[in-house]
């Protein structure tokens, strides 16, 4: 137990490296520990091995929730034909042609075998992409788009992986019981996550401790997850319908402070379950290699490769007519430029490492060869397509006008202080407050308002996209941050004078955070 313990500190600790490693060479973290996980597995040294069962149970649940979380609800819905198109169509597509091929050139492999495959190497991760294309400055049609696709193609893949999985071990693979368990899976898995955000939020009202609320958000997903599974629908599904509503609904009835450490909490959960995925798929590849496993890894990546730019490529051929009387609203076409990047942007990662660890050891003897070509695609998409997706950006001149974001960032936050005066005009002429606090809010509201305006007169004069801001603004945001830093030392000296109890200290530090964290970038 100790070994174990230290080799999961250790574990840790290289996760933490990365991510240092990547921020200072602006490489995704993600990439880094592959490429760890891929040298470990041919070094000597102890091997942490995982039940199937607690991955698919433990680290896909708050996976997918910490990301559905995060998803934009109506930017989803304003693109819908485009995310479905590439996160159920093109996921399908993508699996039936893996599993086709790998069954073709795997003497003996059934296709509901291939399918399993096929299904778990289908879903790219959008994370690698996303790090470097906001980087990049990628036009936000398109990062919605890889967020949506990212988000709903996982429920896809892992509700067709299910099945795959459940027809691989039964007595044969039938289209129409096939499909009609799908259909079911996905309306339970609708129902399930649907339910389970409406009770969250119908609590919400009860839920005003921090503690307590985040408590209630870590279980979410494992108590959609399982009551789906027990009703023999889509977990999966369940648990992205839950986190897609509750972070819709996040706003209403909850406390800033229990959003603040909701956001930290699952930012830290999302963190170390990836890094550990990433890190312990290496331990499967040792003594995989052969003709045969070569010849499935080659079609494999080849399919995944060629299959999403086709399928990008036909989509947009689609006549604009043709969905206007399938009853479908037509969505901007995307330009050739815009599909180049689409193409390079299906990086797989730590969905399909998951999901083809979690294959039952006993019932597949074909395994390891899954989990290599699995690997592989990993490897070659995430390090190949995440390496050059940065300079692909640029050769393309795709680029968002980061002033234009940031005016509209800042007209909004005057709205608020607007909304906020004339909630203090009405309380006034209510009689619930006098007119010295009344004056005083407006003053405190006027200094805020004051302070973006001056933020908006700096963003006029970086109209080229490039934000620079003039010195006066830097120093007064550079003052406002000195204040903070010496209110925060002189309490640190109180306490170590005695004179103010640690408890005390902890309280009026974190007053200060919030304030620091009112700051906005430079």
């Amino acid at each position: 137990m100790a070994e174990q313990v230290w080799f999961v500190l250790a574990m840790a600790a290289v996760v933490v490296l990365a991510r240092g490693a990547g921020s200072r060479f602006r490489v995704p973290p993600s990439i880094l520990l592959t490429l760890i996980g891929l040298v470990y597995a041919v070094l000597p040294g102890p091997k942490l091995t995982l039940d199937p069962h607690v991955v698919l149970l433990l680290v896909l649940p708050p996976l997918l929730y910490s990301t559905a979380r995060r998803s934009s609800l109506p930017a989803i819905r304003a693109n819908l034909r485009p995310i479905v198109s590439l996160s159920v169509l093109l996921v399908l597509l993508t699996a039936f042609v893996v599993g086709a091929l790998v069954s073709l050139v795997v003497p003996g492999m059934p296709l509901a075998v291939g399918l399993v495959l096929g299904a778990a190497v289908a879903p790219p991760d959008p994370v690698a992409a996303l790090s470097i294309g906001r980087r990049a400055g990628l036009p936000p049609r398109l990062i919605v788009l890889i967020e949506g696709e990212g988000l709903l193609n996982d429920a896809t893949a892992l509700t067709t992986y299910q099945l795959a999985l459940a027809a691989a071990v039964g007595t044969g693979f039938s289209w129409a019981a096939a499909s009609g368990r799908f259909v079911l899976a996905i309306a339970g898995g609708l129902a399930v996550g649907g339910l389970v955000a409406w009770t969250i939020r119908r609590a919400r009202p009860w839920l005003r401790d921090p503690l307590i609320a985040n408590a209630v958000s870590l279980a979410a997903p494992f108590v959609a997850y399982l009551l789906a599974e027990e009703i023999h629908s889509s977990g999966v599904l369940a648990v992205v319908i839950a986190g897609l509503m509750i972070g819709y609904d996040a706003g209403r009835d909850e406390t800033g402070a229990s959003r603040l450490q909701t956001v930290a909490v699952w930012e830290l959960v999302e963190f170390l379950l990836e890094g550990f995925i990433f890190l312990l798929i290496g331990q499967q590849l040792p003594g995989m290699l052969n003709n045969q496993v070569i010849a499935a890894a080659a079609v494999t990546v080849g399919a995944v490769l060629l299959v999403r730019p086709l399928w990008l490529v036909l989509t947009q051929l689609v006549p604009v007519g043709l969905h206007a009387r399938l009853g479908i609203t037509p969505s901007e076409p995307l330009h050739s430029r815009e599909v180049v990047a689409m193409s390079w942007a299906g990086s797989r990662g730590v969905i399909t490492l998951a999901a083809l660890v979690a294959v039952p050891l006993h019932a597949f003897p074909q395994r390891d060869l899954l989990v290599f070509c699995g690997y592989v695609v990993v490897l070659v998409t995430l390090v190949g397509q995440g390496l050059t997706f940065a300079p692909l950006l640029r050769w393309l001149k795709l680029g968002v006008n980061a002033t234009e974001v940031e005016q509209l960032n800042n007209e909004a936050r005057l709205a608020s202080v607007e909304a906020g005066l004339d909630t203090v005009d009405r309380l006034l002429e209510a009689k619930r407050i006098g007119t010295e606090l009344a004056a005083v809010l407006r003053a405190n509201l006027a200094a805020r308002a004051d302070r973006y305006e001056a933020r908006s007169a700096a963003l006029l004069q970086s109209g080229d996209g490039d934000i620079t801001w003039p010195q006066d603004y830097r120093a007064a945001v550079e003052a406002r941050r000195a204040i903070v830093n010496a209110q925060r030392a002189e309490l640190v000296r109180w306490r170590d004078a005695g004179r103010l109890p640690d408890a005390s200290l902890r309280k009026l530090r974190r007053e200060l955070d919030h304030e620091e964290r009112t700051l906005l970038d430079l």
